[in-house]
Formats: structure tokens, sequence, C-alpha cells
């Protein structure tokens, strides 16, 4: 069974840090470039990272995000990671982890941006 659970989520103060997590199993994660997207309340599915597959040596970010987050991989691991730093409060919404087809995506984390 294909699973991309993502976790790390939670309410973090503006201007703070925050570490996602994204442990994909069932499929064979190092040959898929993977992305994190986004859903802030009432709007729709935002990209905000990608990486490629192997080495991941190649990373893409949403101008809204670039500087203050880093996407990364450890594929023995199978997981997927977003480092979000100096966090704003328009950053809040769920958090998704996917195959950058849309093929596989998680379940998604909440992250809350608030003082």
């Amino acid at each position: 069974e294909v699973q991309l659970v993502e976790s790390g989520g939670g309410l973090v103060q503006p201007g703070g840090p925050l570490l996602l997590s994204c442990a994909a199993s069932g499929f064979t994660f190092s040959i898929y470039s993977m992305m994190w997207v986004r859903q802030a309340p009432g709007k729709g599915l935002e990209w905000v990272s990608g990486i490629s597959n192997g080495n991941g040596i190649s990373r893409t970010y949403a101008d809204s995000v670039k500087g203050r987050f880093t996407i990364y991989r450890d594929n023995p691991k199978g997981t997927l990671y977003l480092q979000m730093n100096s966090l704003k409060p328009d950053d809040t919404g769920v958090y998704y982890c996917s195959t950058d087809d849309y093929k596989y995506m998680g379940q998604g984390t909440q992250v809350t941006v608030s003082s």
C-alpha cells in the first residue's frame, strides 16, 4: 500500500521555525521528484517547493518562501523534509507532500502561525 504521511505541523509564533517530515512507503521513493504544496483556509492548493529525484540536486521554491524554506530528502529513510524558518501568518495552512505529478499525496499536516 502506498502511503505518504506528513508530520511536524503545529502552532508556532511568527518568526519561529518548524520542520515538516513526510514518510513514504509502498513505492520507490528515490525515483520520484517530490514537492510540498499547501492550502490556506478558504483557498486552493499552492505549490511551495519541489526537489528532483535521485540525489535531489535540483530544488525550487515559490517566491513567497524563497530564502526561508529548505526542502531536502533522505532516500534511504524514504523521507521528504521541509525546514521552515521565519514563519509568517500567511504561511498558515495544511501542508501536503506529493510526488510532483500528484500521483501520490499525503493527508496533510496543519501549520498555524499565530501569536
